[in-house]
Protein backbone atom coordinates (compact mmCIF):
# COMPACT_ATOMS: atom_id res chain seq x y z
CA UNK A 1 0.00 0.00 0.00
CA UNK A 2 3.36 2.67 1.21
CA UNK A 3 6.11 2.16 -0.04
CA UNK A 4 9.90 3.64 1.06
CA UNK A 5 10.22 7.45 0.96
CA UNK A 6 6.82 8.18 1.08
CA UNK A 7 4.88 10.79 3.28
CA UNK A 8 1.58 9.80 4.64
CA UNK A 9 -0.39 11.02 8.04
CA UNK A 10 -0.99 8.88 11.10
CA UNK A 11 -2.22 9.20 14.34
CA UNK A 12 1.75 9.21 15.79
CA UNK A 13 1.92 7.99 19.34
CA UNK A 14 4.03 9.91 22.02
CA UNK A 15 6.87 7.89 23.61
CA UNK A 16 4.88 7.40 26.57
CA UNK A 17 2.14 5.84 24.66
CA UNK A 18 -0.27 7.63 26.90
CA UNK A 19 -1.56 9.81 24.19
CA UNK A 20 -0.83 10.31 19.91
CA UNK A 21 -0.92 13.07 17.41
CA UNK A 22 -1.69 13.60 13.99
CA UNK A 23 1.44 13.98 12.32
CA UNK A 24 3.34 13.44 8.77
CA UNK A 25 5.87 10.23 9.23
CA UNK A 26 8.26 8.94 6.28
CA UNK A 27 7.53 5.91 5.53
CA UNK A 28 10.96 3.62 5.78
CA UNK A 29 10.05 -0.10 5.12
CA UNK A 30 6.83 -2.03 4.70
CA UNK A 31 6.24 -5.61 6.45
CA UNK A 32 3.02 -7.40 4.98
CA UNK A 33 0.45 -5.03 6.91
CA UNK A 34 2.89 -3.12 9.38
CA UNK A 35 4.66 -0.07 7.82
CA UNK A 36 7.43 1.09 9.60
CA UNK A 37 8.02 5.18 9.74
CA UNK A 38 9.59 7.86 11.32
CA UNK A 39 7.94 11.01 12.93
CA UNK A 40 8.47 14.24 11.28
CA UNK A 41 7.71 17.55 13.13
CA UNK A 42 7.46 21.34 12.24
CA UNK A 43 8.75 22.41 15.54
CA UNK A 44 12.32 22.85 14.34
CA UNK A 45 14.67 23.53 17.28
CA UNK A 46 18.00 25.79 17.27
CA UNK A 47 20.29 22.77 17.47
CA UNK A 48 20.07 20.14 15.16
CA UNK A 49 20.94 16.32 16.23
CA UNK A 50 23.11 14.12 14.12
CA UNK A 51 20.72 11.42 13.52
CA UNK A 52 18.02 14.12 12.69
CA UNK A 53 16.79 15.61 9.19
CA UNK A 54 16.49 18.64 8.21
CA UNK A 55 13.60 19.43 5.14
CA UNK A 56 14.17 23.14 4.00
CA UNK A 57 11.49 24.94 2.00
CA UNK A 58 14.06 26.34 -0.36
CA UNK A 59 14.94 22.83 -1.77
CA UNK A 60 13.87 22.00 -5.26
CA UNK A 61 12.51 19.28 -3.96
CA UNK A 62 10.49 20.29 -1.09
CA UNK A 63 6.98 20.96 -2.81
CA UNK A 64 7.24 16.88 -3.68
CA UNK A 65 6.67 15.91 0.06
CA UNK A 66 3.47 17.23 0.78
CA UNK A 67 4.38 19.13 3.39
CA UNK A 68 3.58 22.91 4.56
CA UNK A 69 6.22 24.00 6.13
CA UNK A 70 10.25 23.30 7.21
CA UNK A 71 10.36 20.12 9.17
CA UNK A 72 12.50 17.60 10.54
CA UNK A 73 12.42 13.95 10.85
CA UNK A 74 13.85 12.85 13.87
CA UNK A 75 14.96 8.98 13.04
CA UNK A 76 14.88 7.72 16.23
CA UNK A 77 10.69 8.18 16.71
CA UNK A 78 9.94 5.34 15.18
CA UNK A 79 6.85 3.64 15.20
CA UNK A 80 5.94 0.13 13.24
CA UNK A 81 1.40 0.80 12.43
CA UNK A 82 -0.75 -1.27 10.86
CA UNK A 83 -1.36 0.01 7.05
CA UNK A 84 -4.98 0.84 7.74
CA UNK A 85 -4.45 3.54 10.15
CA UNK A 86 -2.68 5.94 7.32
CA UNK A 87 -5.10 8.82 7.16
CA UNK A 88 -3.62 9.91 3.59
CA UNK A 89 -0.60 10.07 1.38
CA UNK A 90 0.95 13.50 1.46
CA UNK A 91 4.02 13.40 -0.72
CA UNK A 92 7.33 11.18 -1.13
CA UNK A 93 10.64 12.36 -0.61
CA UNK A 94 13.22 12.20 -3.96
CA UNK A 95 15.27 8.50 -3.56
CA UNK A 96 18.61 10.48 -3.11
CA UNK A 97 16.92 12.23 -0.03
CA UNK A 98 15.70 8.95 1.51
CA UNK A 99 19.32 7.12 0.80
CA UNK A 100 20.68 10.53 3.34
CA UNK A 101 17.54 9.52 5.84
CA UNK A 102 18.57 6.12 6.20
CA UNK A 103 22.31 6.56 6.79
CA UNK A 104 20.67 9.11 9.67
CA UNK A 105 18.55 6.48 10.49
CA UNK A 106 21.88 3.96 11.14
CA UNK A 107 23.54 6.69 13.58
CA UNK A 108 20.90 6.24 15.48
CA UNK A 109 20.39 3.21 15.80
CA UNK A 110 24.67 2.38 15.73
CA UNK A 111 24.14 0.12 12.81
Amino acid sequence: MYNSGDIVLINFPFTNLIGSKIRPVLVIAERKEDVIVLGIFSKVPDTIEDSWFLLEEYTSWFTQTGLKKRSIIKTEKIAVIHNSIAKKKLGKLPDEILVEVKGKLRKALNI
